[in-house]
């Protein structure tokens, strides 16, 4: 597309179609540089409501990147508490409205049961770990011990992170959106998943893990993004030993690692990593 010299009132062409069933859309954007504008196409993420029901009960709608829902909704209810296996559901269904996109989950009597008594409806925000929760006790459920994982030397932390880039085919189009993946001991990344609410990628790769019945003891999971008090609750939730982030922790999430023995590795760097809780499970270097 020309260039053309930038004038006071600038004007955008009409949208192109939305293509959100790949989780993202693309757009005409300007950039303006040295006085000049240009048009270009940009490729932006998509976010939409998406709405967790149980048995016909509506209990969740959450901000969501429409791809891999059946892994989200699985993953979601594992790590909430909902479910305490996969097996726990039966049966779900995909529809798409106006609104928004509705997971219509069938979960087995005793966890619905289970799920009416502690119903809460809220609408969570892509960033959100808190949304709705209206009782403090809430915020800090019992969470188990996690088991005894495998040693992971910081090399292997080095490999998954130096080749998660290249599996993030959304992030490379938008540069908008969050991954969790997780990684084999020697860090051959085994699954990625990515969404643009952080807590949502992690949900989709549980969800995924727990259908290919993937062991949550033999590896570790890699985030890109903050290390909030709900990523860690989700990890023990699953009992994921060893937990990477690329940014920081909080002090909550530094307080549930302690707790519940995760070892918390955040600030991980191509040239080094930050060990914040039970060092025990990282080993040094290998030739």
């Amino acid at each position: 597309m020309p260039r053309t010299e930038a004038s006071s009132v600038l004007t955008l062409p009409p949208r192109r179609d939305r293509n959100t069933r790949r989780g993202s859309e693309v757009v005409t954007s300007l950039r303006v540089a040295d006085g000049a504008v240009t048009p270009r196409d940009a490729v932006i993420a998509a976010e939409v409501p998406v709405a967790l029901t149980y048995n016909g009960l509506s209990h969740v709608v959450m901000m969501t990147t429409p791809g891999d829902l059946g892994d989200f909704a699985l993953g979601f209810s594992l790590s909430e508490g909902i479910l305490s296996d996969f097996r726990e559901l039966r049966d779900y269904e995909i529809s798409e409205g106006s609104a928004g996109i509705a997971v219509n989950m069938v979960v087995t009597p005793e966890r619905f049961a289970g799920l009416e008594n502690r119903r809460r409806n809220l609408t969570g925000r892509t960033g959100c770990g808190l949304c709705g929760v209206d009782d403090l006790t809430q915020v800090a459920r019992p969470l188990p011990r996690v088991g005894a994982g495998v040693p992971v030397t910081d090399a292997a932390i080095h490999r998954a992170l130096d080749s998660l880039p290249t599996l993030q085919p959304a992030n490379r189009e938008t540069g908008a959106v969050h991954a969790a993946a997780w990684a084999k001991p020697d860090g051959e990344i085994a699954l990625v998943r990515e969404d643009v609410g952080r807590h949502n990628a992690l949900d989709k790769l549980i969800g995924a893990m727990a259908k290919a019945k993937i062991d949550f003891e033999q590896g570790f999971a890699i985030i890109t993004s903050r290390c909030s008090f709900e990523m860690v609750q989700k990890a023990a939730t699953l009992r994921m030993p060893v937990l990477v982030a690329i940014s920081a922790p909080t002090t909550m999430a530094l307080r549930i690692a302690e707790a519940t023995g995760i070892t918390l590795v955040a600030l991980a760097r191509a040239d080094s990593i930050g060990i914040y809780a039970n060092p025990g499970r990282i080993i040094g270097r290998t030739p």
